[in-house]
């Protein structure tokens, strides 16, 4: 049997949204690695709490990310502006 369905809606405990946050972020960057591993896909992640402290995962090697993420959205741009 599933668990049941919580509502999405903004912790109002500091202390509690703390350890919420540092949990699922835990479970997001598992799954993402995860995913990577499965699919033999590339996946990055990049999360900000809300202290504004960096957390990051990258299945392949971080510099040429963004290079082939600008790239991808140059072909969109193409793409969307000549159709």
């Amino acid at each position: 049997m599933g668990r049941g369905k919580i509502e999405i809606k903004k912790i109002e405990n500091a202390n509690s949204r703390q350890v919420t946050f540092s949990k699922r972020r835990a479970g997001l960057l598992k799954k993402a690695n995860e995913l990577a591993v499965l699919c033999d896909a590339d996946v990055a992640v990049i999360i900000f709490s809300s202290t504004g402290r960096l957390f990051e995962f990258s299945s392949s090697e971080y510099a040429c990310l963004p290079s082939r993420l600008h790239a991808q959205f140059l072909f969109l741009d193409l793409f969307i502006f000549s159709v």
